[in-house]
């Protein structure tokens, strides 16, 4: 460390060259280096939340949810997979498609095969509103159980 000090002390212009050096690269360094805090992460999915106030989850997967998924998979293109969960009174289907899926048409097709499915729904089912295209979405289904 002593060896340092006095070969700074016997050459000051090349140290004072090299903090000025270090004082340029360093900002340009910085500005250069690829940072990125919030990715572009574009993973094509569409959110189908179907309501029925009143139903258990048992009976909201076996009425609603497994017709739904049945339903997606023979009538929308592209599906790599679909995860659903039954809760009490909603179910939630996230279909993921492959990367190269044209998301509105995706979002169509998930629409249109919703509308459809209102039919064979329990009675008070309700279409779902139009969702916006884009790369993650939701989609809410509502209904009310009958009064017993």
């Amino acid at each position: 460390m002593i060896a340092l000090v006095r070969i700074a002390l016997s050459r000051p212009y090349t140290f004072v060259v090299l903090a000025l050096l270090l004082l340029i690269i360093g900002p340009l360094a910085a500005l250069r280096t690829p940072t990125d805090i919030f990715p572009d992460i574009r993973i094509p999915v569409i959110g189908v939340v179907w309501n029925y106030t009143g139903l258990p989850p048992d009976q909201m997967s076996g009425r609603i949810i497994t017709p739904f998924q049945r339903a997606l998979t023979t009538t929308v293109n592209d599906i790599e997979h679909i995860v659903a969960n039954s809760y009490n009174g909603f179910g939630i289907v996230k279909i993921f498609f492959q990367p190269n899926v044209d998301i509105r048409t995706a979002n169509a097709q998930v629409t249109a095969i919703s509308q459809t499915l209102i039919k064979q729904m329990p009675p008070g089912a309700t279409p779902p509103d139009p969702p916006t295209p884009s790369s993650v979405l939701s989609t809410r289904i509502t209904a009310a159980a009958p009064e017993s």
